[in-house]
This record gives C-alpha cells, structure tokens and sequence, in this order.
C-alpha cells in the first residue's frame, strides 16, 4: 500500500474529480468492491485499524486488485465529511444508470409481479438510505422519487444503504403524478399511506402488481400524488405515536406485500 496523499491521487488516477463521488463505511464500500472493482478509483484506509473486520476487507480488496492508500482519521473525515467513516473511505466513479423504468419493467419474468416503493417528498438523506435498505431486503425491484422533491444519492445515503444503494435502482421522475399513471397503464395497482385511510394494509389485497407510495414523516403524501392513487391504506398505530419514520413504514408495507405473496 501506498503513502499518497489525496493531493497526489487527483493527478495519478487520470480521473476528473468532478466525476468521482465519495462511499465510506464496510458495507458501502465492500459492496462496490464486490460488484463494481472497476469502477473503484482508490480506497483510502486508516493503518491503525487492523482487527479482523479490517483484515477481511483488505484480503477482498486485495483479490480485486483495488488500490489501497493509507490515511489517518482526520484525513477520511475531510475526504467523506463524516466522522462516521469505519476507517474506510472510497473515491469511486458513479454507476451508470443500467435500465430506465420502462426497461427494467419490461425485463422483468412474467411471473414475477413488479413491487415498487414511491417516496413522495422524502428529502432526509438518512431516510432514503434506510429505505433503499428495507427496499433491497423486501426484493423491491425498485425506488422512484420526483426530482424537486427528493434527495440524490450521497455518500450519507451509501453508508446508512449498507450496499443497498448499488443494489436497488433509484428513479428521480420529473413529473411523478405522470409516472404513476403511466405504471396504472402497465397495470400495476397503486397504494398509498396514509394515515386518514378507513381500510388498513392488512385489510387489503396486496399481492398482485403494486406500487408502495409513501411521504415523508409529518407531511405525508401531496395531495396530487394521493388523487392519483388506487387505494390508500392506514398501518395500524396502536399507542401514544401518531405517525412512523419513513423507512419503518416502508418496510411494514413491503414486507406485507412480500407476506401475501408468499402465501399463494
């Protein structure tokens, strides 16, 4: 392993750092490693930290052949802006976009009914992580959120995604009333959450093509995006609490979906 400094990297890797964006954390960057090596510019590792988690990351990163460059604490904190980082810090060129929506639809096996979760005004970068993480764990084919009102992916969402961020595709939409409607055409039910719904999730028949749309803690859904929805739905609160986080309702009603179908 190398002694570079960040300031040297930026002239050996023959990158544009304008392009190259920042994962920290083990499950972040030991997924890229895993699933993108070649996409990996260098991984920055802090030399204090050699207890076994560190060493079985090495030998991976090893076994791609990734570049590895030693860095302290302080160093991995600028470089990620976290404190967070687990003395791993990646710079990394960004994925490209595999499929758009209408293809990943269209590549999915006839037997295989589309599951969709659709953030409507989820700005919290923890929140989407954490989404994109129930999402991967439900067998979610995918995330769609509006632009204007949605977070991008960061390296906040990388980390708190443990991996699931280069897992679960993630649409930003520009118009997402539009979308919805056009997923109706696809024959794909729409269900929101909502918390003013007479029926509960678990009142309802959620087996069959189905898209989760859920806002975000407080505001809930627009009221553009509830109008468009075939169905909404409460989930049950039974104490003091009025309302859930965005990603633990996410996963109450995709793992629902998941309970149905796996009933048949």
């Amino acid at each position: 392993m190398g002694g570079q400094s960040p300031s040297d990297i930026c002239h050996t890797s023959g990158m544009n750092s304008n392009t190259a964006k920042v994962i920290y954390g083990f499950h972040a960057v030991g997924v890229r490693v895993k699933t993108a090596p070649d996409s990996i510019i260098e991984i920055y590792i802090e030399p204090t930290r050699r207890d076994a988690r560190m060493r079985g990351f090495l030998e991976k990163a090893k076994e791609a052949n990734v570049r590895l460059i030693e860095a302290d604490g302080l160093r991995l904190s600028k470089l990620c802006g976290q404190l967070g980082h687990q003395g791993v810090v990646a710079r990394v060129n960004p994925l490209a976009q595999q499929h758009s929506l209408d293809d990943l639809l269209d590549q999915l096996p006839s037997d295989v009914p589309p599951l969709l979760l659709v953030l409507d005004g989820v700005t919290d970068p923890h929140n989407l992580g954490a989404c994109l993480r129930v999402a991967d764990g439900a067998g979610a084919h995918a995330i769609i959120a509006p632009k204007d009102h949605a977070v991008g992916i960061n390296a906040t969402v990388a980390k708190v995604a443990s991996g699931a961020a280069e897992t679960v595709p993630y649409f930003m939409v520009t118009n997402l009333a539009r979308t919805l409607n056009e997923l109706k055409e696809r024959n794909i039910w729409i269900v929101g959450a909502s918390d003013e719904a007479p029926k509960t999730l678990y009142q309802s028949d959620l087996k069959g093509p189905l898209a989760w749309v859920l806002g975000a803690e407080g505001s809930g859904l627009r009221q553009l995006t509830k109008k468009t929805c075939d169905l909404l739905v409460s989930v049950p609160m039974m104490g003091a609490v009025e309302s859930l986080n965005v990603s633990v309702a996410s996963g109450i009603c995709l793992y629902e979906s998941l309970r149905q179908r796996s009933s048949l």
